[in-house]
């Protein structure tokens, strides 16, 4: 039992060691507009196959310079073990502090504009940024797909509340109400541009419907699109949704148009 206690040490050790690190996309012709991707993953892993690469890739196909960042997670071997009772690993603030860092460091290459897109748990990262970030570290815009939103029943999605907070606080009245993201909306949030499919079966639509009706309520600039069927987890391969949803690239592109 103690060797175990020392392996498991060890690997959370490590684990918590290894920050963010971001891989950039970049089209031929020099752009003005950079978005950085974040991958959905209930905030315990990273969705790279459907929500990272390939829509960096479908981003610098149109003319938009992408950065794919990996912000820190919980990890399988704390989602598995619940290691986080005893090692405190990765959770809040750690995954919107990678954020701010990616920003700061996309601002600095000089586009005039810099967006997050985030997919599921990062569109929640996407939004959490959005409100809670200030001057040139909060985004020119955001682009939440299929986003969790609430932390409190009904319709949080209890895995990701866990990733974000850990084995301890995602049980915080305190904490839910602050990183339930409909609640902190103002008047200054960036404009929005927000998808989901009823049909999702991970992360309830109700998430999205709360965002939209206070974003709606504060006036800020937004654009939701809800469609009928899709899923989740699609990103831009299209083969994984639905011809319904499977527009929603194409409606971004123009709304970008629009700011």
């Amino acid at each position: 039992m103690r060797v175990w206690l020392l392996m498991l040490s060890a690997i959370a050790f490590v684990h918590t060691a290894f920050a963010q690190k971001i891989d950039s996309f970049l089209p031929e012709t020099p752009t003005e507009t950079a978005v950085i991707v974040c991958s959905g993953g209930s905030y315990f892993w990273s969705a790279n196959k459907t929500e990272s690469d390939s829509v960096a890739r479908t981003l610098q196909a149109h003319g938009i310079a992408a950065y794919v960042l990996h912000y820190r997670t919980g990890g399988i071997l704390p989602f598995i073990t619940h290691s986080r009772l005893i090692f405190p690993g990765h959770h809040y603030p750690m995954p919107l502090d990678d954020l701010r860092q990616a920003l700061d460091s996309v601002r600095r290459v000089g586009y005039g504009r810099v967006g997050v897109m985030g997919f599921s748990a990062g569109g929640h990262l996407a939004l959490a940024a959005a409100l809670f970030n200030k001057g040139g570290l909060r985004p020119d815009f955001v682009v939440p797909c299929y986003p969790v939103v609430t932390m409190r029943e009904p319709y949080v999605h209890k895995r990701s509340r866990r990733g974000l907070l850990g084995e301890y606080k995602k049980h915080s009245r305190t904490m839910q109400d602050s990183l339930s993201l409909e609640h902190h909306v103002t008047a200054d949030c960036p404009p929005v541009f927000l998808m989901n499919c009823v049909d999702d079966p991970i992360v309830d639509y109700h998430n999205s419907v709360l965002m939209d009706s206070a974003l709606t309520a504060h006036h800020v600039p937004h654009r939701y699109i809800q469609y009928q069927t899709g899923g989740h987890g699609f990103g831009t391969v299209w083969s994984k949704t639905t011809k319904e949803a499977s527009g929603w690239f194409e409606a971004f592109l123009e709304w970008l148009k629009t700011l």
